[in-house]
């Protein structure tokens, strides 16, 4: 009898283990099947306006168009933008939660060795948007026509140049930290909040020169507001024929590069991160999605989430060699 009894708690648990299985498979297809159940939040850890914007805000428009709730860019600046990049670290990882990832996501690490997060641990990448060209931007006043003249306007006069970036570590103050190191230049960082803001400044000239984002500065380049000089990238860009690259302009082993990705909290299901990198791969092959990159001295820039960990991986190391070289600082 308690062996009958034995074969039977044994089959009743197997049965039991069996369901529970089978329900949590059921509940994880309705999960996926329903994703997403609810509004999206596609954090910024930036002021509105600069570059970083106009990437969540192309993308989250897409997508709202394309499912049945909206995403919606939540901008979140401050703390060199770890502000917002901790709200998503502790995020409920359902995938309803995202960051958009640039340069200073991939900086910080170097710069605040107590984050209150793991850039490596607490993140996985999603879907990359676009990659970045830089342009070097003065003001109109500076008596310089070309990179040339400039390099020699400003070897001359050390320690007196400011340049503007969107804060430290960010890839517009970073670019500049490598001109310094490669020319032998000697130029002051003044950070802002953010692109956008600092525009202002450099257009009356209370700051005189910054490695920005075209997306940025385009309409003050065509309009004369501002004074460019040279272009990163291996080929002109198609918005800006006018302006030389590096290389044309004598500089041929300067590289400031970037990119706009999203990132999700560690442990997003699989399926939510493989649904969002689908879709915004499908949203850049849009022709208006290109056009609009392009026209932004942009370009689109497709990839698995597995080789949006790999970038991230790569440009930390990067950016951590430059952040070495020139003692950059946070207290900076």
């Amino acid at each position: 009898m308690r062996k009958k009894l034995k074969v039977i708690s044994k089959a009743w648990a197997r049965s039991l283990m069996a369901g529970a299985w089978m329900l949590a498979a059921g509940t994880v297809a309705a999960q996926q099947l329903n994703y997403p159940a609810r509004p999206i939040r596609f954090i910024v850890s930036y002021p509105p306006g600069g570059s970083t914007d106009p990437m969540a805000r192309l993308v989250a428009n897409k997508l709202t168009e394309r499912w049945p709730h909206t995403v919606v860019v939540d901008n979140r600046p401050g703390g060199n933008t770890i502000i917002g990049t901790e709200l998503v670290a502790k995020a409920p990882p359902d995938g309803h939660t995202i960051l958009l990832a640039s340069s200073a996501f991939l900086s910080t690490p170097s710069l605040f060795p107590k984050l209150p997060y793991n850039t490596l641990r607490d993140f996985t990448g999603v879907a990359t948007i676009a990659t970045s060209r830089f342009v070097l931007v003065v003001t109109p006043a500076m008596p310089v026509n070309n990179l040339q003249d400039f390099i020699a306007y400003a070897k001359s006069r050390p320690g007196q140049l400011s340049f503007a970036s969107s804060g430290i570590g960010a890839n517009t103050h970073l670019s500049a930290e490598q001109f310094n190191l490669m020319v032998g230049t000697k130029m002051n960082h003044i950070p802002y909040k953010g692109s956008g803001v600092l525009v202002t400044d450099l257009i009356s000239g209370r700051v005189d020169l910054s490695f920005q984002v075209p997306i940025t500065v385009i309409s003050y380049i065509t309009s004369g507001r501002m004074k460019p000089l040279a272009i990163s990238g291996n080929g002109r860009a198609p918005a800006l024929r006018d302006i030389p690259t590096f290389t044309e302009a004598g500089l041929p082993n300067f590289r400031a590069d970037g990119w706009f990705g999203i990132v999700a909290p560690s442990g997003t299901p699989r399926f939510a991160i493989e649904k969002l990198s689908k879709e915004v791969a499908a949203i850049l092959q849009l022709p208006e999605s290109r056009d609009y990159l392009i026209k932004q001295a942009s370009e689109p820039l497709v990839s698995t989430p597995e080789q949006v960990n790999a970038l991230i991986r790569e440009d930390i190391a990067r950016y951590a060699q430059i952040i070495k070289a020139a003692n950059v600082r946070a207290e900076q």
